[in-house]
């Protein structure tokens, strides 16, 4: 809003009930009180100003249509600043009462700004004041929404070094009743910096009506970095490779919005080059300083492919794949080297003479046993720079529901029946093409750290189960299909390693060129691309009746042991019930034995005289 003239008049809220939306004070003291601004004539949203003072109990509940959803946005919080959590906060939970489960806590020293969903019809918030004699004040907005319909360009998704975005309609004004949230990723070692061209907001000094909300991290609870509104371009930075960005508007005075732009800034120190490698790419990175130095500037850099160029902010970055670039390839002795070479480019004075030194830097990622190692040199006449690091493949392995291997199981522990027939995929993320995953180990074990006993499914690429079937070789993928079963005396889990290797498909001298082998040709320990994966557990249906249930996210890494968790087996019932049969036959005998004492000591009537 403009200014104090544009505000919408207040009324005092006592009790508000619609077809559509209401929303009742059902809990605390009479002296709880509440101001509504702004009431529609479809009551589908409000504005409150909610006032307290010491030792205040006071809950409200808002009902919703079947068919909407209710947002509750808390834009501004003022409580007692040395107050507790435990003492003085605002909680907010899923259903009619205080009794439903708790969807949040707030309390003075929350930073972020409150925006709760209800997923049931109701949500009831509850506010509670300590002691202190000092005035609190709660801003409260609240509107019915459809999920099914959405605003275009409101909020996404942003992982580019760098970008820009603009809130809804901009420069046009922004719509009414939006939440929009952009969440900015960018790589490891990069910290980002956000710019805004323009905000025109509503002007309002605690910004309650509609705001910018920055944070620093990955969502919106990570650590609030400013509330903003008005007509301001302030900038902000984060601390880490994430930030989280929030437009948040009510129902009236809409404007232009806000345009705004990022970039990704180098955290790291680097005092001249530094290079690292993943399974499919290079990452070079140049110190601006040490260019200028050398009297170069970074549009004198080029790959082996001109084409492809670097990325410019406080540091120079070169991305490099090894499937592009003019990245060079070299298979050898069972080992795969990738290398490029950045070259600065010179415009000679002459055709005869230069004073500029020739300067490469040249770029190796070798690949090693269940890592990568990474070389980097930079030749200068005849000096030369080394410099290496460690990295490791990125392999994954999942159960799928069918043959096809289009959807994998998302549920942990998968349940199955016996003989049931299991498809398993291992994946290697790499963009190489020519690379290839050869399954030279599969095993099974009822427990994660795979202690004895362990069943072989795959040994030196062989079947070894009956029931097991090997795909034939298929790029980034390593297949088989086995049936489920358990393990003899033991739990009913099941849990699957493979040892994989990774080869290139035009190496037809290779380990996994040669297939399945009675014996092994060559010593695999010696090989230099291998990596375990590990997935489980997997449980028979009868032990899921026996647990009650299961739990969703299936885990595709090593777990605990669930001995715990077993249902108890035959042989401990029937000590039981031995075991409860002694008690009842030495209570009976106990019994007897009194009654048989009481009777010979009974009173006798006298006889007369």
């Amino acid at each position: 809003m403009e200014a104090a003239s544009g505000l919408v008049p207040l009324v005092l809220l006592i009790v508000s009930c619609s077809a559509e939306f209401n929303f009742t004070q059902s809990e605390g003291k009479s002296s709880c009180r509440a101001s509504l601004g702004g009431a529609s004539q479809s009551d589908t949203h409000k504005a409150m100003i909610l006032q307290f003072t010491s030792n205040e109990d006071c809950a409200w509940t808002l009902e919703r249509p079947e068919n909407m959803s209710a947002r509750i946005v808390f834009s501004h919080i003022q409580l007692d600043p040395n107050g507790t959590c435990e003492r003085e906060n605002i909680k907010v939970f899923d259903g009619n009462s205080t009794a439903g489960s708790l969807l949040g806590r707030v309390c003075s020293t929350s930073d972020y700004v409150p925006v709760f969903e209800s997923a049931s019809k109701t949500l009831t918030f509850q506010v509670v004041t300590d002691s202190a004699r000092i005035q609190r004040t709660v801003f409260i907005f609240y509107y019915l929404f459809s999920p099914r319909t959405s605003i275009p360009n409101c909020g996404g998704y942003l992982d580019t070094p760098e970008g820009s975005f603009t809130s809804p309609n901009y420069p046009k004004p922004h719509p009414e009743m939006a939440y929009c949230v952009w969440h900015i990723q960018v790589e490891k070692g990069y910290k980002i910096e956000l710019s805004f061209k323009e905000i025109f907001l509503e002007v309002d000094e605690q910004c309650r009506f509609d705001f910018v909300a920055v944070y620093d991290g990955s969502s919106t609870t990570s650590g609030l970095i400013g509330q903003v509104c008005g007509r301001v371009r302030p900038t902000f930075e984060s601390s880490s490779d994430s930030l989280t960005v929030v437009l948040s508007t009510d129902y009236a005075n809409s404007y232009r919005g806000f345009s705004a732009s990022y970039t990704s800034i180098y955290t790291d120190t680097v005092n001249t080059t530094s290079l690292t490698c993943s399974s499919d790419k290079m990452r070079a990175i140049i110190n601006k300083s040490y260019l200028e130095a050398l009297r170069y500037n970074e549009s004198n850099l080029k790959l082996n492919d001109p084409t492809c160029g670097p990325k410019i902010s406080n540091v120079v970055e070169f991305s490099i794949p090894f499937d592009g670039c003019g990245t060079i390839k070299k298979v050898e002795n069972h080992s795969i080297t990738y290398t490029n070479i950045i070259t600065f480019t010179t415009f000679p004075t002459s055709e005869v003479i230069t004073r500029q030194k020739r300067f490469q830097i040249i770029m190796k990622c070798e690949m090693e046993y269940n890592s990568t190692v990474e070389t980097m040199y930079v030749t200068e006449e005849d000096v030369t720079q080394n410099h290496s690091v460690l990295g490791k493949y990125d392999t994954r392995m999942a159960l799928f529901e069918s043959e096809s291997f289009e959807k994998p199981i998302q549920k942990s522990p998968y349940y199955v029946d016996l003989n049931q027939t299991l498809f398993v995929q291992v994946s290697l993320q790499a963009s190489d093409p020519s690379l290839v995953v050869f399954l030279e180990t599969c095993s099974a074990s009822p427990t994660s750290d795979f202690a004895s006993p362990t069943y072989d499914l795959i040994e030196n690429g062989c079947n070894r189960d009956e029931t097991c079937e090997v795909y034939p070789l298929s790029g980034h993928y390593g297949r088989f299909h086995f049936n489920a079963f358990k393990f003899l005396k033991s739990l009913g889990s099941v849990y699957l390693r493979c040892k994989i290797l990774i080869c290139d498909s035009g190496d037809h001298q290779s380990r996994c060129s040669q297939g399945c082998t009675s014996r092994r040709k060559r010593d695999i320990s010696s090989y230099k691309w291998e990596a375990d994966a590990v997935i489980g557990p997997i449980r028979l249906k009868r032990d899921r009746r026996a647990s009650g249930n299961s739990v969703t996210g299936f885990q595709y890494q090593n777990h605990g042991d669930d001995t715990q968790n077993q249902p108890v087996n035959s042989l401990h019932l029937f000590s039981l019930m031995v075991l409860a049969l002694n008690v009842v036959i030495v209570a009976m005998v106990i019994v007897r034995h009194f009654v048989n004492r009481r009777t010979a000591h009974n009173y006798q009537k006298l006889q007369d005289c």
